[in-house]
């Protein structure tokens, strides 16, 4: 996702705030930022289930962040449907 101009720090804090991290289910809950460009931040998540991840995106915690992430977005997240195949998660 984009930030809007100069607002990518705010957009990073804001998830690395976000409540997947303590939730159970999330099992990767990565944040990165481009070094050529800080408004280009990149989420990865990894969940138990698809369910667990579309029960967790229904509530209303999920629901609060995503109104509060809106205003600092430049245009649409791009989702892609990805299946580990190795590595690591610190």
């Amino acid at each position: 996702m984009t930030a809007q101009p100069g607002r990518g720090a705010e957009l990073v804090r804001l998830l690395l705030g976000a409540p997947a991290l303590s939730h159970p289910d999330c099992i990767v809950f990565l944040v990165s930022r481009s070094a050529a460009d800080p408004d280009v931040v990149s989420v990865t998540e990894g969940w138990t289930t698809p369910e667990a991840h579309r029960a967790f995106f229904a509530s209303e915690p999920a629901q609060a962040l995503v109104a509060a992430l809106q205003p600092l977005m430049a245009g649409e997240s791009r989702y892609t449907d990805e299946v580990p195949v190795g590595g690591k998660a610190f």
